[in-house]
C-alpha cells in the first residue's frame, strides 16, 4: 500500500497488483508484448489508455497530428493539451495513469514507404485512422508485406446508433474490423465520444484476446 498521497506506487507495487488481477500467465503475455497505435485520435487515445491500464509492457504511438480543440469531445486528451503534439499529449496522459509502461513515439505521419520499419519490432498493429484511403494502406500493406503480425481496424462508430450494433470481426486469419461497419463521419451528428469509445474498447479488448491466445472474435 502506498503511504505518500500523491506520489505513485512502484513499479513492483503496480505490476504485483496486476498479476494478482489477471493471474501469472496472462499478465506475462501482457507484459511481454508491443502493440503500435496508428493514429491517436478518439479511438488510437481510448485503446492506448485502455492497454496501459492493462498492463501491456510496450506501447509504440503513431500520430503527426497536434491535439485540436474540435478533438475534446471524444479524445483522450485536456483541454491544457490543445496545440500539443498527439503523441507527447498521450504519452503525458498514458504515464499519469500507467507510469511503468515503456512508450514509444514516432510523429510523423506513417505512409506504404515508411510503415514497415516503424511497425517492425511490434507484434500487434492497431488500426485507428479517421482516412479510409490510410486505414486501406495500412491494413493491405501489413497484411501483405509483414504477414506475422496481427492487425485490429476499425469501420463504422460514427453518430448515436445502438451500442449493440457495435462488434468484432474476424475477417482472415490474423486480421480483425471492430464496428459498425455502416455509420459514416459526415452522417447525422458525427462522431459522439461514447459511441467511439465503444469501438475503440472492442478493438483493445480483441488485441487482449490476442495477446492472450484467443483468436476467436
Amino acid at each position: 500500500m502506498n503511504a505518500n498521497k500523491g506520489a505513485p506506487p512502484s513499479a513492483e507495487e503496480m505490476l504485483a497488483a496486476l498479476e494478482a488481477r489477471h493471474g501469472g500467465e496472462l499478465h506475462k503475455a501482457f507484459t511481454e508484448a508491443s502493440v503500435a497505435i496508428c493514429g491517436l485520435g478518439g479511438l488510437g487515445s481510448n485503446v492506448a489508455l485502455a492497454l496501459a491500464r492493462a498492463g501491456v509492457g510496450r506501447l509504440h504511438l503513431i500520430d503527426f497530428d497536434l491535439v485540436d480543440i474540435s478533438n475534446l469531445n471524444r479524445q483522450q486528451y485536456n483541454a491544457c493539451q490543445v496545440g500539443m503534439a498527439k503523441t507527447e499529449a498521450m504519452k503525458e496522459n498514458i504515464s499519469a495513469a500507467a507510469p511503468y509502461v515503456e512508450l514509444v513515439t514516432d510523429t510523423v505521419r506513417i505512409n506504404a514507404e515508411n510503415a514497415e520499419s516503424l511497425l517492425r519490432k511490434d507484434d500487434v498493429i492497431c488500426e485507428a485512422f479517421d482516412d479510409p484511403e490510410a486505414k486501406a494502406m495500412l491494413v493491405n500493406l501489413t497484411l501483405e508485406r509483414m504477414p506475422e503480425k496481427y492487425v485490429v481496424a476499425a469501420s463504422g462508430m460514427a453518430g448515436l446508433g445502438s451500442s449493440n450494433d457495435i462488434r468484432t470481426r474476424r475477417v482472415a486469419e490474423k486480421f480483425y474490423i471492430c464496428g459498425d461497419g455502416v455509420s459514416d463521419i459526415d452522417d447525422g451528428p458525427g462522431l459522439i465520444a461514447p459511441r467511439v469509445m465503444l469501438c475503440a474498447a472492442h478493438q483493445a479488448n480483441m488485441i487482449l484476446r490476442i495477446l492472450a491466445g484467443r483468436f476467436d472474435a
